[in-house]
């Protein structure tokens, strides 16, 4: 979590004996009261110096460990306040500073743990052990003995220990956890499954395609350790800051008392100052804007990132995978009359199941869903960048580019077939017999979003937009003009991306959105990378600062939102919170506040702090608009 050392060491201490010695102040003071009320001042002086002793010895412990980690925190003030309290006669003084401090420690750590709670939920998820054939049997072993290849079988209610493939059954997921989405997902055999999802029904066998340290789930725990454990630029400023603030304090607090000869006015300006908005505030609202952010499936790994994400002014956007789906889905299938849609499709689908080519692992996907039932080809010849013939069903079939398939028929020609080509559209010629059958018209679609994210992503500050696609140039231009795109960039190799992101810091922070592993360079080379899908690339994800857990653009328009949001909190509570303890340690050092009263007023001041800085938690406007505000998490 951002916090600085202090304040860690705080909020275990308020988890550990927090409530403890709450109890103790709380009972410490009522018992005080109580002999008060009865005219017995020297028990009520005792009892309030009792309570607060233990707090005291605590936090004494506490400002040590911090001083020899070189932490000159403000948890230093209130040990003062406290001590210099009991040294003055002042124990009602003391011990209400010891209980307003034992109970915003723990208000803190609470605020601190509700607001990383869709981050530390994932942790809770990890298989520890998986179900393995092993020698004709089932033998239960860790994961991390699990490798590439090995048949696993999951059970109801198990959790995915790696990434697979289904080989029986189908199986149904929730898959919440990485994709955000509500609704159960069914898989059938051959389909890919993701660790962290878990069986909804039945009991189905996969096949293990990664080992378990390489699995989406625990890339996606290394990320959330990472932005658990880092530290922004902002909470590192507010450590500075609270050492000036530090002096400052104790400064005032000798000037009142060498001017008045009231050391009870030096007491009065530490306990006002105890403790500081400055160590609340940034740390509670830059966890809470990660979390905000994770919860619609967005993963920050930092906070420096966060802080980063609220300044970025423009945009590089990959297109293939990004704008677009990334894979070529069947947009037209003509052929001739002798010969049904279908029937073509399946044909050329069964002789492709021999191809590693993408387009032939589309028409597969294609034919598939459409229930057909495929033949196995036989003497199958392929021709690299050109296409591929065989046997299936006793029929000779040719699938490939036109030219090729041209070159290899009888009777008729591809190009009869063509009426019309848009750009970014892709053909796929196939001849049955030795006579042309027909094409089938493939594009890659631009996501169904895609507009109106671009369109918040206007909104949120974005005042550039960049389209650098590695696709020819005439089919990114396809896209940018169906997208509004002005500037579009074609045929960009992973330097030509680079250059292009430097070139674009000219206009302002650049954040870069790519999946693939050629664009790696460009995203570690922007102020911001944000990697579309866990699921990518493993290189796009390690360089990026922001990964999209999700398949959709969304939640990074909310998470700029969120982002600039959390900032602005973070300032305010800041600048308020310190402007009223400032003039509140004036006021205390003119005599106006009694040691008792300041003490009351900075706890009204912390608290005030806190809750400000949880607003941060709250859905943006645009995740209620758009629907898309669905927490990650179970």
């Amino acid at each position: 979590m951002a916090l600085n050392a202090a304040t860690r060491a705080a909020i275990s201490l308020s988890k550990v004996q927090g409530v403890w010695l709450l109890l103790i102040a709380a009972v410490g003071l009522s018992t005080g009261l109580i002999c008060t009320l009865l005219q017995d001042p020297i028990v009520a002086r005792l009892a309030w110096t009792i309570a607060t002793l233990p707090i005291l010895g605590a936090l004494l412990r506490q400002v040590f460990r911090s001083l020899r980690r070189g932490d000159f925190g403000l948890d230093i003030v209130a040990a003062l306040s406290m001590a210099f309290a009991l040294a003055f006669g002042e124990p009602l003084a003391a011990n209400v500073v010891a209980l307003m401090y034992a109970g915003g420690q723990m208000l803190e750590g609470y605020a601190s743990r509700r607001a990383a709670r869709e981050m530390t939920a994932l942790m809770g998820r990890v298989a520890q052990t998986a179900f393995r054939y092993d020698k004709g049997g089932l033998q239960e072993v860790p994961i991390t003995e699990i490798k590439a290849g090995d048949r696993l079988m999951v059970r109801q209610g198990e959790v995915i220990p790696v990434d697979g493939i289904v080989v029986t059954n189908q199986a149904l997921l929730d898959e919440s956890a990485l994709t955000g989405e509500a609704i159960p997902r069914k898989h059938g055999v051959n389909d890919e499954v993701l660790s962290g999802s878990t069986s909804l029904a039945g009991v189905f066998d996969m096949r293990a395609i990664r080992p378990a340290s390489e699995s989406t789930y625990a890339a996606v725990i290394r990320l959330v350790k990472a932005a658990q454990e880092s530290k922004a630029p902002m909470a590192r400023l507010a450590d500075r800051y609270g050492l000036m603030f530090l002096v400052v304090t104790v400064s005032l607090a000798l000037a009142a008392w060498f001017v008045s000869s009231d050391p009870r006015r030096a007491l009065a300006v530490l306990v006002i100052a105890t403790p500081c908005p400055l160590i609340l505030a940034v740390p509670v609202a830059i966890m809470s804007g990660i979390s905000r952010c994770a919860a619609v499936g967005c993963l920050v790994k930092d906070g420096g990132v966060l802080e980063a994400l609220s300044r970025v002014r423009v945009a590089v956007l990959d297109k293939t995978g990004t704008l677009t789906h990334g894979m070529a889905t069947i947009v037209a299938i003509k052929c001739a009359e002798w010969i049904g849609e279908d029937e073509l499709l399946r044909l050329a689908a069964s002789l492709d199941q021999a191809s590693g080519h993408v387009m032939a692992a589309a028409l597969i996907s294609a034919a598939r869903e459409r229930g057909l039932n495929l033949a196995l080809p036989a003497d199958v010849s392929e021709f690299p960048g050109e296409g591929i013939e065989g046997t299936v069903d006793q029929r000779h079939v040719v699938v490939g580019g036109s030219r090729f398939v041209e070159r290899r028929v009888l009777k008729g020609s591809p190009r009869a077939f063509l009426s019309g080509r848009s750009a970014g559209e892709a053909v796929v010629a196939v001849a049955v017999d030795s006579v042309a059958a027909g094409l089938i018209v493939m594009a890659d679609p631009v996501r169904p979003e895609a507009i109106g994210v671009l369109r918040r992503l206007r909104d949120a500050g974005i005042a550039r937009i960049i389209l650098a696609s590695g696709d020819r140039l005439e089919v990114a231009r396809g896209v940018g003009e169906a997208l509004g795109i002005e500037e579009v960039l074609g045929e960009q190799s992973p330097a030509s991306k680079v250059d292009c992101v430097n070139s674009a810091r000219h206009f302002g922070p650049v954040m870069m959105v790519g999946d693939g592993i050629n664009d790696a360079p460009a995203l570690a080379a922007a102020d911001v990378g944000v990697a579309l899908g866990a699921r990518g690339a493993a290189a796009s994800s390690e360089a990026a600062g922001v990964v999209l857990l999700v398949d959709r653009l969304d939640p990074l328009a909310i998470a700029l939102t969120a982002a600039s949001r959390t900032i602005v909190i973070a300032r305010q509570s800041v600048i308020v919170g310190l402007g009223l303890s400032m003039a509140g340690m004036v006021a205390a050092a003119c005599g106006f506040l009694l040691p008792v009263q300041g003490a009351l007023l900075q706890e009204v001041i912390d608290v005030a702090v806190i809750l400000n800085a949880l607003r941060a938690l709250r859905p943006v406007g645009s995740e209620s608009k758009s629907g898309h505000g669905v927490p990650i998490l179970p």
